[in-house]
């Protein structure tokens, strides 16, 4: 069986997962969330905390409902962090590439063509 990899592009206003097969970059969009505190103004920085807290529950999920097994993150380098202190410690195991850097605003084909160079 090949497994499934998903891949989280984030920034403190949304967070986009993307599932691909085994170790590829063919990806494909799964799901969107949106920080709902984001209003147009600076987000402070508890709403980023929670909303950091709900992209980890997501992954969590994930994780427990056997959707995934291996993770790639591609997150602005702060809400990388706060992201990672919010997972267990099985599934911070289950990542295996970051990269610190805000992908969300690129198209699904910049992203893959931006993976690609790391």
């Amino acid at each position: 069986m090949i497994g499934m990899t998903w891949l989280v592009v984030a920034d403190g206003g949304r967070a986009r997962f993307f599932q691909t097969p085994g170790l590829t970059i063919d990806l494909h969009e799964k799901e969107s969330l949106i920080n709902t505190e984001y209003t147009g103004t600076m987000l402070t920085e508890k709403d980023r905390e929670k909303f950091a807290k709900r992209v980890a529950e997501y992954l969590e999920a994930g994780r427990l409902h056997q959707l995934y097994n291996r993770l790639r993150l591609a997150i602005e380098p702060k809400f990388l962090g706060m992201v990672k202190a919010d997972l267990s410690e099985e599934t911070r195991r289950m990542i295996f590439e970051q990269v610190s850097e805000d992908l969300s605003t690129l198209n699904t084909r910049e992203i893959e063509a931006r993976l690609r160079r790391h």
